[in-house]
């Protein structure tokens, strides 16, 4: 009986950080879009994403 003074607070403590986590992913946006990574897997982008800047060459300088 004297072991649910433990459990108790440890379970409150457990479920509070749950809790915590759950707002922090949906405050940093990680349930916003749930089907687009699992789109863009399929798409053959070859494309980089960031653009590169175009090479001087040694007669532009």
């Amino acid at each position: 009986m004297n072991i649910l003074f433990l459990l108790i607070p440890v379970s409150l403590i457990i479920m509070g950080i749950a809790i915590w986590v759950f707002l922090w992913a949906i405050r940093s946006g990680q349930f916003e879009d749930l089907e687009g990574p699992a789109h863009r897997i399929l798409m053959d982008d070859d494309d980089p994403r960031i653009p590169r800047k175009p090479q001087l060459k040694d007669d532009d300088e």
